[in-house]
């Protein structure tokens, strides 16, 4: 069994930022970069809102700069996911993929949280060339152009409202026929002059030759009225949630209703004395790449705080 003062479980800009934070502070820390190495970034292409980059970066270059950042200062960065942990006594014991066992002192969670799709071939097609599940982070891409909003919750709400202010048009398909979202945001939505709202509509497919350039939707899917309709688009928002990566910590930790890690407010910290979470896992509001970066370097502060106390 390996040991460590602090085990890093994920990558992203969290993590990265956790491990060159920890790694300063001369913790050596070691790091599993998960399934998904650089975390959700890894799918967009470019990056045009995090500081230091003025003329916009690919995200997964951005994620190899911070990687090798952190390497320079000693952080021990591998490939593969921890599956198991055991958190019932410090130190904790988290196992690899491949079988390895790593005693921590510390732990830092920063496994992120994977957007929710449709499930549709074409969402993949065209991943980064129309598709995205981030508004804040690519609808600047699409000012004066058109674009469809899956979903009818707050979140579909917010994220319509936001590429409102960017697009020229603004549809939203939703499958129900309401919004689920909170009056204030219902209301919102429907006083935007270019919002359009469907109702009762079910994506089936996205065309276009060099990106996406419409998307084929059913209008009232199963019913003897059922309608096939094509709009024209630019961009394709999925606003249908997203899913923490957070299954293997809750025999151990709290979560709210939808998986997100519980912290105790205004920290990193968490119930478990030594383990602390960081990046998308516990962050449903924000979801940002700067965010994540910032409370990655929070936890790893408080890794060191810690360690140094006991």
């Amino acid at each position: 069994m390996e040991h460590t003062k602090c085990l890093i479980i994920g990558s992203g800009p969290a993590g990265y930022t956790a491990a060159i934070y920890a790694s300063r502070a001369n913790l050596h820390p070691i790091e599993y970069s998960g399934l998904q190495p650089g975390g959700q970034l890894t799918q967009t292409t470019e990056v045009e809102n995090f500081p230091g980059y003025p003329q916009g970066v690919d995200g997964n270059q951005m994620m190899m700069d911070i990687r090798e950042q952190a390497e320079r200062f000693g952080a021990d960065i591998r490939d593969g996911e921890i599956v198991k942990v055991d958190f019932s006594k410090a130190p904790y014991v988290c196992t690899a993929e491949n079988g390895t066992e790593i005693e921590a002192e510390t732990v830092i969670i920063a496994t992120g949280a994977s957007a929710m799709y449709l499930g549709l071939e074409d969402e993949r097609k065209y991943n980064g060339q129309g598709v995205s599940a981030c508004a804040t982070c690519d609808g600047f891409f699409y000012r004066k152009k058109t674009v469809a909003v899956v979903g009818g919750g707050d979140t579909a709400c917010e994220d319509a409202l936001y590429l409102s202010g960017l697009a020229k048009k603004v549809y939203m398909v939703v499958r129900k026929p309401f919004l689920r979202a909170s009056k204030v945001m219902q209301q919102r939505v429907r006083e935007a002059e270019n919002i359009e709202i469907l109702f009762e509509h079910n994506t089936l497919g996205l065309y276009g030759e060099n990106g996406v350039e419409g998307a084929h939707l059913v209008k009232r899917k199963g019913e003897p009225d059922e309608e096939l309709v094509d709009i024209a688009i630019d961009g394709f928002f999925l606003a249908i949630g997203h899913k923490p990566n957070t299954d293997i910590f809750k025999e151990w930790l709290d979560t709210d209703e939808m998986g997100y890690l519980k912290k105790i407010e205004g920290t990193p910290r968490t119930k478990l004395p030594g383990v602390f979470v960081a990046g998308d896992c516990a962050d449903p509001v924000y979801r940002q790449a700067i965010s994540a970066a910032g409370s990655g370097c929070q936890a790893a502060i408080e890794a060191e705080r810690y360690l140094m106390n006991q």
